[in-house]
């Protein structure tokens, strides 16, 4: 895909391929009523996988101070993140949990220990036979590892982003002014409703909305009096997740950014996704009669954005065609 000349300006109502650390300086300044995106997770996703968790905070921080030019004064940026990332750190210590619950051999420490004691030139061989068990299974026992893999593979690393996130913004000149919580649910690919560990399967995430000082419209208009009182104040948003990710593997649904959108724009201001992905954001701008800007750096992605808003923009076409036919057809039964 050819490179972008960023000494023109990006035109609304367009999906850009490229990075946005480089893009997003070749948007108009102070022309972004509202940006709403989700990040790369650093969970290991192929678009991702290169990347150091130093590299992701590096990447995430100078993404978001790139936005303190572009953005409005008053405007908003919205960030939808799981507050809580589990990735492999191979700084931690190896040792694998003694899962009592998955165990297909009814055998403990302290057992093979009082034989070991009775019987001190017993090898692991030995003891295995004794227990008719595996010799994994004492070494698994003893040692607190799985000789088959599992005391090679690194530890899970979990970590809280939501400071990180804060003082980056902070740091870009933006201040925190709400925070959301997205309640959705275990709908996910491979989601059991439950985990091998103590840890809990997490059903929300994040969304943090921070604030470019300057004069911000508060307009209650914007929502129906039924939209106010479900969602419009209130702190958790009850959203269920996306069921299929066939053609992308990190979307969202239409309806969290709609309903930024909706709080935080009016008709035909510009929306901005500088981690574009499938185009959802794009897509709800546009339904929302508002313009839009996506970015993102896999052409895959750029592709089905770009479809995505090519075939919204076909449906709002013919809806606008069979309303005008409706009208004409009222206005002939009218004089007639």
């Amino acid at each position: 895909m050819a490179l972008i000349d960023i000494s023109k300006k990006l035109e609304p109502n367009n999906i850009y391929c490229g990075d946005s650390r480089v893009l997003l300086k070749g948007i108009e300044a102070e022309s972004i009523s509202l940006s709403v995106w989700s990040p790369p997770y650093h969970v290991g996703k192929n678009y991702e996988k290169d990347l150091t968790f130093a590299e992701w905070k590096a990447l995430l921080r100078e993404v978001i101070h790139s936005h303190f030019p572009v953005i409005k004064s008053g405007g908003f940026l919205v960030i939808n993140i799981a507050d809580i990332l589990c990735f492999k750190d191979d700084s931690m210590p190896r040792i694998m949990a003694e899962n009592i619950s998955r165990r297909k051999v009814d055998l403990s420490r302290e057992e093979i220990i009082r034989i070991m004691k009775k019987y001190p030139d017993w090898n692991r061989h030995k003891l295995a036979s004794h227990f008719n068990c595996s010799e994994q299974t004492i070494d698994r026992r003893l040692n607190g590892n799985n000789v088959r893999g599992g005391k090679y593979q690194y530890q899970t690393r979990v970590c809280l982003v939501g400071g990180f996130i804060e003082e980056a913004a902070s740091e870009a000149g933006f201040y925190l002014y709400d925070r959301r919580i997205w309640l959705k649910d275990a709908a996910w690919e491979n989601s059991k409703w439950h985990t091998i560990s103590y840890r809990s399967v997490d059903e929300s995430e994040y969304i943090y909305i921070f604030w470019k000082p300057g004069i911000t419209k508060v307009d209650r208009a914007r929502l129906t009096k039924e939209e106010w009182i479900n969602w419009g104040s209130r702190g958790v948003w009850e959203i269920s997740s996306v069921r299929s990710n066939s053609d992308h593997d990190s979307k969202f649904p239409v309806e969290l950014p709609r309903r930024a959108i909706r709080l935080f724009t009016d008709p035909g201001e510009i929306v901005l996704d500088c981690f574009v992905g499938s185009g959802t954001s794009a897509v709800a701008a546009l339904s929302e009669d508002r313009q839009c800007i996506g970015i993102d750096k896999e052409s895959t992605s750029v592709e089905i954005a770009r479809k995505a808003v090519e075939s919204l923009s076909g449906r709002k076409k013919e809806s606008v065609q069979m309303e005008l036919m409706i009208r004409d057809i009222e206005a002939v039964y009218n004089v007639g």
